[in-house]
């Protein structure tokens, strides 16, 4: 079989996480030979190391740090878009978006570097038959048009993921059945140290940027979508999707800008995708397969630092968009939409209200660069 997935991976340090993902594979059959590998990290990075690694597992893939990365926007004539994407950022998953779009790919998958498969899953071909997905599923929903996706033991736990309004809070859960048809986005979740914002780390009685509070694969028993007119958030450290996204699938610009937001770019995403998927009739699966998150401590305030300046737009950036493209008829056209009504509003009202007008302007020039690509063939492999 082809090469068509690509995986991306962001990574500066445990890139050998990826040796379990690979055994995982093996383990359960799955043909690694369809896996093409994209790690993306830094010019301070093991870069010989990491190649060497995917060497000695027999897995396709390439090692992109920074002056590599802007070879390739130049070898593929787009160097006037390499604002797209920021150095030394989780957002970098960006440009592993960029690379699929220009080559022939039809699945992408994101891990992060400080997770691990469960050796009870078949990671990769999970992820693959839920993106195949037709039939009966969970349904649920909220008079908050907010889905926790930590909801099914949440009398116990309490949770709330990162990204997660907290004006949405204290909603009343309603859960029904729906037929799935189309589903182009699988998001596996997580145990161990669940996904936090730093201000819920806090109140959870963590100083170390983990949780007093963890997960285990009892707190997600049933896979579930969100329904129709409801947000959920969306995390990119165990995350399957069709090519097909991409145009609104951008992870958004954070970590270097001028008002100092970060922490939200894979949340963001995920509302853009989750807004266009209901417009267009689209599914994201939620559920298995599970990863094991293993957090490395590091200070809560450090976090709550890099998340602060972007706590109130969160809380209304999902109103924004709201209905935001519903006569459009392909992703590019409803992220179009929403990228427009971000670049050209005025936000006066919000403490660093002016990211939202910088977020749009990224969002268009990433629908320009995805054309630009488009128009210009990827140099082939020697």
């Amino acid at each position: 079989m082809s090469r068509d997935i690509c995986v991306i991976v962001p990574t500066i340090r445990e890139y050998d996480c990826l040796r379990e993902y690979f055994g995982n594979a093996r383990d359960h059959g799955f043909d690694l030979s369809r896996l093409h590998v994209v790690l993306v990290t830094e010019d301070f990075c093991e870069t010989d190391a990491m190649e060497a690694m995917l060497e000695e597992e027999g897995v396709s893939g390439e090692v992109f740090d920074g002056s590599r990365r802007h070879e390739w926007y130049e070898e593929n004539g787009i160097a006037e878009y390499d604002h797209l994407v920021p150095a030394a950022s989780h957002a970098e998953t960006s440009f592993g978006l960029l690379y699929m779009w220009a080559g022939e790919f039809e699945y992408g998958v994101f891990i992060d570097d400080d997770t691990r498969p469960h050796a009870e899953d078949d990671f990769f071909g999970r992820h693959m038959e839920n993106l195949a997905f037709e039939g009966e599923i969970e349904a649920v929903s909220s008079d908050e048009r907010w889905v926790n996706v930590l909801y099914q033991n949440a009398d116990e736990h309490g949770l709330y993921p990162r990204g997660y309004p907290y004006s949405a809070m204290d909603e009343t859960v309603e859960t029904d059945t729906t037929h799935v048809e189309d589903v182009v986005a699988s998001q596996g979740l997580w145990t161990n140290v669940p996904d936090l914002d730093a201000v819920r780390i806090l109140m959870d009685g963590d100083l170390e940027g983990q949780a007093q509070t963890r997960t285990d694969r009892g707190d997600f028993e049933r896979d579930f979508v969100a329904q129709r007119n409801n947000y959920l958030t969306v995390c990119s450290m165990n995350l399957a999707f069709e090519r097909e996204v991409i145009p609104a699938f951008y992870q958004l610009p954070m970590d270097d800008n001028a008002w100092d937001v970060g922490r939200f770019d894979d949340i963001w995403s995920g509302v853009f995708l989750k807004r266009a998927c209901d417009v267009l009739d689209k599914r994201i699966y939620n559920g298995r397969p599970l990863c094991e998150h293993n957090k490395a401590a590091r200070s809560t305030f450090d976090d709550l630092h890099n998340e602060v300046a972007g706590l109130e737009l969160n809380e209304h950036l999902w109103e924004l968009i709201d209905e935001v493209g519903e006569d459009a008829d392909d992703y590019a056209t409803v992220y179009e939409a929403m990228g427009r009504r971000l670049a050209e509003g005025g936000f006066d009202e919000y403490r660093n209200g002016e990211f939202f007008n910088h977020v749009g302007e990224r969002m268009l020039d990433w629908l320009a660069c995805l054309d630009a690509l488009e128009r210009v063939p990827a140099v082939a492999d020697d």
